[in-house]
């Protein structure tokens, strides 16, 4: 549990923002407030949690996007939180999206999933990435719908040891480590790499008085044992003596390392995956309006996002930072003209 300091500037403008000029009207959606010790429940009805979570999706991809969570069993993120008084969860059917407007997940599909079956618009989107790839893969491991791109990706077996029976298949969306959106492509080189995308919005870590840290504790110490000789033995991931309150277990590094160890680990063990792979790339897609996660001055290591990860990395062309603008960029402005307009309307227009 850490407490905020302040609110996120970029937050609450784009909070604002899209409830007034995007969502008008279309708020009221329930924030629940248990209290485990009276075994109370407080309603609340937030004009950032649509009404209808349907909404929350591009208008283009709702029944598709549907389908393909439901159908490849992939779990929506939703808003939840838990202290030791009480708990807090967002009033949602599972097979539904989240009702917050501001979530990540849903901005990353609302930029990619309508473009997943384009083979070469895909490819001109990676193309930014490295201009030697030159194809582009359908990621046969889901079983409903497959596509060039496939979202909240997991490894047939799990390498982390995050889910037990050992070696067993980890669920898509929770409890395991999940790639937002996976691609799967070929390079000049003729290697297979795996493009690895995590997306951002307005996430922030550092306005709080204790980040969160992943060490600490009994899960700590579990957490600890879990990845620590990962990436002692990492080719990628520079190791400590010690990772006990290191950048590795602070947000966003927590994600970062657990989602570099997973590519490396689908690269060591592609016998036994259905995707092989030679080689990855890690993609950080976020917005450059959102200082307080980009340039914030990290605690744990005195430097902003990029340069506290870069820090970490053995090889640091491993690792790119790109803006959804730069996403939209490489689209055919005609091709895609509605969709352009509505993300570009969403979440880009100052």
């Amino acid at each position: 549990m850490y407490i905020k300091n302040k609110k996120s500037v970029y937050r609450e403008a784009e909070k604002k923002r899209q409830t007034e000029n995007i969502f008008k009207n279309l708020g009221g959606g329930i924030l629940r407030t248990e209290n485990l010790k009276k075994r109370a429940n407080f309603d609340l009805q937030l004009d950032f949690f649509l009404n209808d979570p349907i909404l929350n999706l591009y208008e283009g991809i709702r029944e598709s996007a549907l389908e393909y969570f439901n159908k490849n069993e992939i779990e929506w993120w939703k808003s939840f939180g838990k202290s030791r008084l009480e708990k807090t969860y967002e009033v949602t059917p599972e097979d539904k999206p989240t009702r917050h407007i501001l979530s990540s997940q849903i901005a990353c599909l609302n930029h990619l999933f309508p473009i997943r079956n384009e083979k070469d618009d895909v490819l001109n989107f990676i193309k930014i990435l490295d201009a030697d790839f030159i194809d582009v893969f359908k990621i046969n491991t889901d079983k409903h719908l497959p596509a060039y791109i496939q979202f909240e990706a997991v490894s047939e077996i799990d390498h982390l040891n995050e889910v037990k029976p050992p070696k067993t298949k980890p669920p898509r969306g929770k409890f395991s480590t999940s790639i937002d959106a996976l691609i799967y492509a070929a390079h000049k080189s003729g290697e297979k790499y795996l493009v690895i995308i995590e997306w951002k919005y307005t996430e922030e870590y550092e306005f709080c008085k204790d980040p969160i840290n992943y060490s600490t504790g009994s899960s700590g110490k579990t957490r600890l044992e879990r990845y620590g000789k990962l990436i002692d033995d990492s080719l990628y991931l520079k190791s400590y003596s010690s990772y006990e309150n290191s950048v590795y277990f602070f947000e966003p590094f927590y994600q970062l390392m657990r989602q570099t160890l997973w590519a490396e680990q689908m690269i060591k063990y592609k016998n036994e995956e259905i995707i092989k792979a030679d080689n990855f790339i890690h993609v950080h897609i976020v917005p450059n309006e959102n200082k307080e996660l980009l340039e914030q001055k990290y605690q744990v290591s005195g430097k902003n996002m990029k340069e506290s990860w870069l820090d970490n990395l053995k090889f640091k062309e491993k690792y790119k930072i790109i803006t959804p603008m730069d996403l939209i960029n490489s689209l055919d402005k005609i091709k895609y003209k509605e969709l352009i307009q509505y993300n570009i309307n969403r979440y880009w227009s100052y």
